[in-house]
């Protein structure tokens, strides 16, 4: 049904909206009609991106896969320069914010430039690691069954990086360059926390008029996001010592039972609106079960909507840590902001409603989330010195990110994402979005 209507729409519009090489795109008659040249594009686009998540999934990648990681970064630096941008391979140890789960080498960033006419500054980001350990492949390659592409990481986030590879490349064929540059960064380092990537996006966000982050949307929620949640991780460890538990347990000191303390005195600070959930995860005392524990560690997972919570809970958290039940145990406390929330901006409310108008010309309605719903992504980092636009989720509905044998994308998702993307490039470039 949606190819027909496309069809339909597509012969009605065709001789008036084709370009010339060159030429910009013209601009529909109504809003509810779509670019004929840019629905032509993103239609003959299609299998040509199942194509390319087939090359980028059957690449592993996972985070501290620095083999998987160099293939796949020249594979797309390739792909870049091809299309005539301007690529550098970024080293991910040059700036690093270390945190617990850091490794002692991170891969390759790759950054894209293509210059315009225009003035207009617009930032595409993706990430190409994943969470799957090597050798998944194996037992699960890229396949199509039906309307589902699967894939290891093929929804978070290799779509996205498929995706923006065929937006840059439909502007090309179309012969459009009325932006002033348009950037791409695809880091390596997204599912840890982009300890390696953090500062470059945080520069590029602030240096462009507009970011367009392409995480996955949901199987059943066609949207794009205008927040995302801060994350941050409370790791306590106690120290204690270590004594005979049968003949002489009082001249230990139970770091088990410290940990317990404090881990029951702060099961309480989640805000019941949900706008800061703290809950802890993990936990682990002892050695021998006939030996005072000298040692014990817990770690908690944190949520927040605002980056001022993050303040006031750490706050909160290391007040509770001073009240201790053993004496003579030791307590430490590490509070690792790990990803700030990005908030929803005026700027992103504008652009949010010009994607909304993009994609009422395919027919579709785009729902646009203002809540975060729980995941943390790398667009918070572009907005972090900026008051400009960046929106998440441009890239295709999805399902089972960070799942085994489910993970897969919808293929009739494919050309609606393709046409929003281009055409909101166009849009931007174009001034209608200040």
């Amino acid at each position: 049904m949606m190819r027909s209507l496309l069809s339909r729409r597509l012969v009605a519009i065709a001789a008036g909206a084709l370009f010339c090489a060159g030429a910009q795109a013209a601009i529909p008659a109504t809003a509810a009609e779509p670019v004929a040249s840019v629905l032509a594009q993103a239609e003959r686009h299609k299998t040509p991106l199942l194509d390319t998540l087939k090359d980028l999934c059957n690449i592993e990648s996972g985070s501290r896969d620095l083999e998987g990681l160099s293939r796949l970064a020249n594979l797309i630096a390739d792909r870049f320069k091809a299309l005539g941008g301007d690529v550098r391979l970024i080293d991910g140890n040059a700036d690093v914010y270390p945190m617990e789960d850091t490794p002692k080498q991170l891969g390759h960033e790759v950054l894209a430039t293509f210059h315009g006419k225009g003035t207009k500054k617009i930032l595409m980001i993706a990430h190409m690691d994943t969470v799957y350990l090597k050798g998944m492949l194996a037992k699960q390659p890229f396949r199509i069954d039906g309307n589902k592409a699967f894939g290891l990481g093929i929804a978070d986030d290799k779509q996205g990086v498929a995706l923006i590879l065929h937006t840059v490349a439909m502007l090309k064929d179309l012969g459009f360059a009325d932006y002033g540059t348009l950037t791409v960064l695809i880091n390596s380092d997204e599912e840890i926390g982009s300890p390696g990537s953090r500062k470059l996006i945080t520069q590029l966000g602030a240096e462009h008029d507009v970011t367009m982050s392409f995480e996955g949307s949901r199987v059943n929620a066609d949207k794009l996001s205008l927040a995302t949640s801060g994350i941050a991780g409370v790791f306590l460890k106690v120290q204690g010592k270590a004594s005979h538990a049968g003949n002489a347990p009082q001249d230990g000191i139970n770091a088990l039972y410290e940990m317990a303390h404090q881990v029951l005195q702060m099961r309480d600070l989640s805000r019941p609106d949900g706008s800061v959930k703290m809950n802890w995860t993990v936990a682990k005392a002892g050695s021998n079960r006939n030996v005072i524990p000298d040692s014990a560690e817990a770690a908690a997972d944190v949520r927040v909507l605002r980056v001022e919570d993050y303040d006031a809970l750490e706050k909160t958290v290391r007040e509770r840590a001073a009240r201790q039940l053993v004496p003579g145990a030791k307590v430490s406390v590490v509070f690792e902001r790990r990803r700030p929330p990005l908030e929803a901006s005026a700027a992103s409310r504008t652009l949010a409603a010009q994607a909304q108008a993009v994609y009422r010309e395919l027919g579709r309605e785009l729902v646009i989330d203002p809540v975060a719903e729980g995941g943390g992504t790398d667009a918070a980092f572009a907005a972090q010195q900026t008051k400009n636009a960046v929106i998440e989720r441009f890239g295709l509905q999805g399902y089972g990110a960070h799942s085994t044998n489910d993970e897969y994308v919808l293929v009739d998702s494919i050309v609606p994402r393709l046409y929003l993307g281009t055409r909101l490039v166009m849009e931007v470039s174009r001034g209608a979005v200040k």
